[in-house]
This record gives C-alpha cells, sequence and structure tokens, in this order.
C-alpha cells in the first residue's frame, strides 16, 4: 500500500489513470471501481483525516472542474482548458483530448519542505506544526503555503473568469474545494469536508453576485 504524501509538481499522473481519462474521454465503458491503487507515488492534495485518503485525497490533478455547464468529458476535443502547474494535470488534459493551458492560480498549495514527503513521516519528526497545520488554515509551518492563502488565491482567479464561458478546469482536489468553498460562502475548515472523487466534475456557475454549486462529483455515463 503506498504512502499518503503531500503534494509534489513533479509527480507523474499513472499510466492506469491515464488509460481511464483516455477511456472517459472517448465514451468508453465506466469502470464500477474507482481509479485503480497507482504504481508511482501519488502526491495527496487533500488533508490528513479526511474519509477514505486512498480515493479522495491521492489523485492529484485527476480532478475535472467545469463551468456553464460542459464537463471535460463531454467537451469537443482540442478545446482548452486551464490546468494547474501540476505535470498530472497537463498529462490529465492530453489524456481527456483537451490542449492545457497552465494558470499559476490553479496550483495546489505549495507544501514547503514538507513537499512530497510521506504524512506519517511529518507526523513523526514534526508532530506539533503538523498538528497546528492541521487546527488553523493560516498555518503555514512548512515554510509554504497555508490554505487561507490557497483559498484566497483561487477565489480571485475565480472571480477573474466570472464573466468568461464555457470555462474548464483540470486541477487538485484542494483548488476545488477552494472553488467551493468560495462558492457556497465557508472557509476552508469547512470545504475540506468535500470529499472529491478522482476523474470527476465539479461545476460551479455565476449566480447574481453569488455561485450556484450545479454538481459535485459528477461522473456522466457514456453518450
Amino acid at each position: 500500500m503506498r504512502d499518503a504524501c503531500f503534494p509534489d509538481d513533479d509527480d507523474e499522473a499513472d499510466p492506469a489513470s491515464l488509460a481511464l481519462a483516455r477511456d472517459l474521454a472517448a465514451g468508453g465503458a465506466r469502470p464500477r471501481t474507482a481509479v485503480p491503487d497507482r504504481p508511482v507515488r501519488r502526491p495527496v492534495t487533500g488533508r490528513p483525516g479526511d474519509a477514505r485518503p486512498g480515493v479522495a485525497e491521492a489523485h492529484a490533478a485527476e480532478e475535472v472542474a467545469s463551468r456553464d455547464g460542459e464537463t471535460a468529458r463531454t467537451a469537443a476535443p482540442g478545446r482548452t482548458a486551464y490546468v494547474s502547474p501540476a505535470v498530472a494535470a497537463a498529462q490529465t488534459a492530453h489524456a481527456l483530448g483537451l490542449v492545457p493551458c497552465v494558470a499559476a492560480e490553479l496550483a495546489e498549495a505549495d507544501a514547503g519542505r514538507w513537499r512530497g514527503l510521506p504524512y506519517a513521516r511529518v507526523a513523526e519528526e514534526e508532530p506539533e506544526a503538523l498538528a497546528a497545520w492541521l487546527a488553523d488554515p493560516r498555518a503555514a509551518p512548512h515554510g509554504g503555503e497555508s490554505l487561507a492563502a490557497l483559498s484566497a488565491r483561487v477565489t480571485a482567479w475565480v472571480e477573474a473568469m466570472r464573466a468568461t464561458p464555457g470555462v474548464i478546469v483540470v486541477c487538485d482536489v484542494g483548488v476545488i474545494r477552494a472553488a467551493l468553498g468560495h462558492a457556497l460562502g465557508v472557509g476552508p475548515a469547512v470545504a475540506a469536508r468535500f470529499d472529491i472523487a478522482p476523474l470527476s466534475s465539479t461545476e460551479i456557475t455565476p449566480a447574481g453576485d453569488g455561485w450556484r454549486v450545479t454538481r459535485v462529483n459528477h461522473r456522466k455515463a457514456p453518450l
């Protein structure tokens, strides 16, 4: 069983997940199970303590966020998708038949000196620092970016894209949670409760001065 690790943008998507993405883009049969276990180290993009860490947290850059009614899975081949700087994000976009456009604002929170390290190791070597990070979204004991800063960054990008129709994003689960938190008007601690499935789509749409959450964890059956 693989270790759950803090995210690292250099981690690549595993072949099984990319094959599934290509199958979904082509309208192939949807598997009954979640993405197969990875043969390579996968970054964790949620927070320790989330339910089902092997599914909800450990599949960075395989979460597909969509706005304005069209998911990456049903979008026409060759459409542009904004992607996080993570290697796996661009790989997944390509597998979905999309043209990736990197947006630095969509990066997962920088884990500083914990980047790529197993949670278990950090818990053993820096238990007090890890506890502070878990308790306070504003804390960044690793020297990187806090979850509150991530939320503010994603919020600014989402608002900047408000008037742009049909935006497709391929990004990490932390970014999706931040977008959902903004749409619902809740902070990072509450948004972290969302259990985001791999290769699913989440959609938010403008509604007056705010946002409406249209769907979360959607995986449309083949057309």
